[in-house]
């Protein structure tokens, strides 16, 4: 099922209709704080961006759900800062910073629950517009990416989008990334082949904030609380 996610209860807009978000956020919505005192990214954040060669549409904010905007959240757990947790059920990704704080953005999981990784991992490489070989497994399960084996140069065709940050463990390639995408309707629903796909916007940014080395935590499926210990905003 690729339902989409319920969004968190602790952030929100008093006084703001879903209509009147996203017909009126072409600027900072600097008015619309959380009930914590933390504030919410404005669709003028998902405008169009050049790239170097690449102009990177924008996000179309006629459908965009205002849940799936980037938002800075509570955090209660213990991760140290710097650090990324994706909760999978959610289809949310937190970038840890500290003081109580989390950069909180919306993602694309996997297909189904088995593609997806899960458990500790870390950034064991950046690029930016990255080059993309389908997988065996990919190639089997869609004989279309058959035509790619040799590869794609990096571009606004790439399925991995304007930058990918590659998982690593015990000093291997896991071969999962978290990525951009050349398919922005698809976040906040689980669609991939089991890599992490965000917003070429929110992959530039997160691409930004985190260097090699980064610590990425993976959670799926019932969560105990001594697993993971998460703001009220991943209930």
């Amino acid at each position: 099922m690729c339902n989409r996610p319920t969004p968190d209860p602790l952030v929100h807009c008093r006084g703001l209709s879903r209509r009147s978000v996203v017909a009126g956020l072409p600027l900072l919505v600097a008015g619309c704080a959380t009930s914590g005192g933390f504030g919410l990214f404005s669709l003028a954040d998902y405008g169009a961006v050049q790239d170097g060669a690449f102009t990177i549409p924008a996000v179309n904010r006629t459908i965009i759900d205002p849940s799936l905007l980037r938002q800075e959240v509570a955090w209660r757990g213990d991760e140290r800062p710097g650090s990324i947790v994706i909760v999978v059920p959610k289809r949310r990704l937190y970038l840890v910073e500290g003081h109580g704080r989390a950069l909180r953005y919306a993602v694309g999981v996997g297909r189904s629950e088995a593609l997806n990784f899960r458990g500790s991992a870390v950034i064991g490489r950046k690029e930016k517009w990255p080059h993309w070989t389908p997988t065996a497994r990919m190639m089997a399960v869609m004989p279309r990416y058959r035509s790619y084996a040799g590869g794609m140069d990096g571009g606004l065709d790439n399925p991995l989008g304007a930058r990918a940050l590659y998982l690593y463990r015990g000093g291997h390639d896991t071969y999962f990334r978290l990525h951009g995408t050349n398919e922005p309707e698809s976040i906040g629903h689980a669609v991939s082949s089991g890599c992490i796909r965000l917003f070429n916007q929110d992959i530039i940014d997160l691409y930004n904030r985190v260097r090699v080395g980064t610590r990425v935590k993976v959670v799926q499926g019932r969560r105990s609380r001594t697993e993971f210990i998460g703001s009220r905003a991943v209930p």
